[in-house]
């Protein structure tokens, strides 16, 4: 799919940071204005009265809002949206509710009650109009692209405009993303990330932290981060069968004990993306508490 090519001038995006700092969330979530006069944001951010006032002082005299764009349905992320759009009148856009784009294991496994995990998801989010996958969207003479991207969410989506990726959670330069099924889905996330490789980006600006500038690089690096933590994890069961919790201690034995249950969200996402492959097996069925097995274990 082709990419607008024409570049805005760096100083056509303004990026503001909510006071969200946390460990799940690094110095906070950036909201980012586009364009002068009549603009588009991305990301208005957590539910906050402060980050509203900043947001709405950044605009300059005269200056009104067109659209909200919401890169997914995390309260970090869109929990401001409603109140931002009250306050300008502009309208919402976003994939979909919060549990579109979820894969059929995803669906079928939340329908069996397995528990949504842990980074503020928003079960009322529901934008104004929804954005598919490849859609144009203009405004005046912005044109942005969104690219339907889910893994850290079903509902995620990436807005390129010229050689400018606006990442949301699914590339970011200070950490890797957090892979909660049955919200994320480790499968759909690699897909996403070969894909936003394919396209020349020049800069990424992601949901937290500074921005990106070399996209194919850093893409690259999270392919080859996730890649070497499934050949661990491989190389852990071949040992013998083991819970989510086991592999987490094993894994994540250098990450600080605080961060082991948003690791542990991770590691169950990468047992079902091998269990979905048919390389381990999940007793009695795929769950946080199952035991995995390798399926066709090495002779010892």
């Amino acid at each position: 799919m082709s990419i607008p090519q024409a570049a805005p001038l760096p100083q056509s995006i303004r990026p503001l940071r909510a006071p969200n700092p946390s460990a799940l969330t690094g110095t906070g979530t950036n909201t980012y204005l586009l364009g002068r006069g009549r603009l588009v944001l991305i990301d208005p951010g957590p539910l906050s009265e402060v980050h509203l006032r900043a947001i709405l002082a950044a605009l300059d005299p005269g200056e009104t809002l067109a659209a909200i764009l919401v890169t997914h349905c995390h309260l970090d992320h869109s929990g401001l949206a409603p109140a931002l759009s009250a306050a300008t009148g502009a309208p919402i856009y976003g994939f979909g509710p919060a549990h579109s784009g979820r894969s059929a294991l995803m669906q079928s496994l939340a329908a069996q009650g397995f528990p949504t995990g842990g980074e503020g998801f928003d079960p009322a989010f529901a934008p104004d109009h929804l954005v598919r996958d490849g859609a144009r969207l203009i405004f005046g003479d912005i044109e942005i692209v969104a690219l339907h991207t889910p893994g850290h969410t079903g509902c995620h989506v990436c807005f390129g405009w010229g050689g400018h990726l606006f990442s949301g959670d699914h590339v970011m330069g200070w950490s890797t993303s957090l892979i909660s099924p049955p919200d994320g889905d480790m499968a759909q996330y690699m897909a996403s990330l070969d894909r936003l490789a394919s396209h020349g980006w020049t800069h990424a600006w992601p949901g937290h932290g500074a921005p990106i500038t070399d996209p194919a690089h850093r893409i690259a690096e999270l392919k080859t981060h996730r890649q070497l933590r499934e050949a661990n994890l491989l190389a852990a069961l071949a040992k013998g069968p083991a819970t989510p919790a086991d592999l987490t201690g094993v894994l994540y034995h250098d990450t600080p004990p605080q961060l082991w249950p948003a690791a542990e969200r991770n590691v169950l996402a990468q047992l079902l993306k091998l269990w979905q492959e048919g390389q381990i097996t999940a007793d009695p069925h795929p769950a946080p508490g199952a035991t995995y097995s390798l399926k066709y274990p090495h002779p010892g």
